[in-house]
């Protein structure tokens, strides 16, 4: 197969803007797209980077297309939706679609069957590590699809990250990316509640997390990266939307059940989430989910009350 050389990029977001950036300094010819215009102009006077006025312009330039939105509905509205203007009128036979959002792994499928008949190939991608990991090109990104198409697109993700990880037939990364999401955000919740619980029967803060942080088997990633730096301190400026975390967590719990797995704490988990995105406001950062025990039981982990 030839090398992809010509790449189309569809969202150029707080994530996005890094990731195309880093394809034009890898010395791949990019081409962006986004419904906000003033980012686009932006990114293509900084970059030296090409634009395209439609999405079907798009397809019709690149070998390969990256989508890095919000949902997996949005992407296929983007792919091949009842919108006049959408990329499926500009692809042809050998290019490939690469979904580096954090989509719902059956929707993945249903997309790759749909292109498949055309010639056009589908591997999901999707990144852990957030904007930090973006600015600097070391994101793990996960990738699911056809062994071979996959290896075609190593280069863009040596370009975009750091660790790589083949997870399988494609639909697996973007699986393996929602149930990474949903362990993620159990244990951030986990941990506010062990705290909540510790100051509110009198036992201080600091206390609760030298016991939590030693050699005991409640420490965890959250309570390092999110709680202590964060939620104690007031910050809340992880970068992650609560909505967004949500939306990840009903994923994992959507793919149990097309298969028919239990997940009984997924969707208790989910549930939690959303409720706190829907009190306290979809943008709010994921740290501020403490607001829902704090409120819930009186206490505030960062006043030391």
């Amino acid at each position: 197969m030839a090398a992809i050389e010509k790449i189309g990029f569809v969202g150029i977001g707080r994530m996005g803007n890094p990731m195309a950036r880093h394809l034009v300094e890898a010395g791949f010819k990019v081409t962006v797209f986004d419904t906000n215009r003033a980012v686009v102009d932006d990114f293509v006077a900084a970059q030296g980077a090409a634009s395209a006025a439609t999405l079907k312009a798009l397809a019709e330039s690149v070998d390969a297309i990256i989508t890095m939105l919000p949902t997996s509905d949005i992407v296929r509205e983007v792919v091949g939706g009842d919108d006049a203007d959408c990329l499926l009128q500009g692809l042809s036979p050998g290019k490939v679609v690469i979904d580096m959002s954090t989509s719902n792994p059956t929707h993945t499928r249903q997309l790759g069957e749909a292109l498949s008949p055309l010639g056009v190939t589908v591997v999901d991608a999707p990144v852990a590590g957030g904007v930090v990991f973006a600015e600097d090109g070391s994101l793990t990104i996960m990738t699911g699809g056809d062994a071979e198409t996959v290896a075609r697109c190593e280069p863009l993700f040596d370009a975009m990250g750091g660790e790589i990880i083949h997870c399988g037939d494609l639909g697996a990364a973007h699986a393996i990316k929602a149930l990474n999401n949903y362990v993620n955000a159990t244990g951030l919740i986990a941990a506010i509640e062990a705290l909540v619980i510790g100051r509110k029967f009198g036992v201080e803060t600091d206390t609760i997390l030298k016991a939590l942080l030693s050699a005991t088997t409640g420490r965890n990633n959250p309570i390092e990266k999110k709680v202590i730096p964060h939620i104690l301190t007031g910050k809340f400026a992880t970068g992650m939307a609560a909505g967004l975390i949500a939306k990840d967590v009903r994923i994992a719990v959507d793919t149990a059940a097309a298969i028919g797995a239990a997940a009984p704490l997924a969707e208790r988990c989910a549930d939690l989430w959303k409720q706190a995105a829907d009190e306290y406001g979809f943008d709010i950062d994921q740290s501020e989910v403490v607001r829902l025990w704090e409120d819930a039981s009186g206490v505030s982990l960062n006043d030391g009350s």
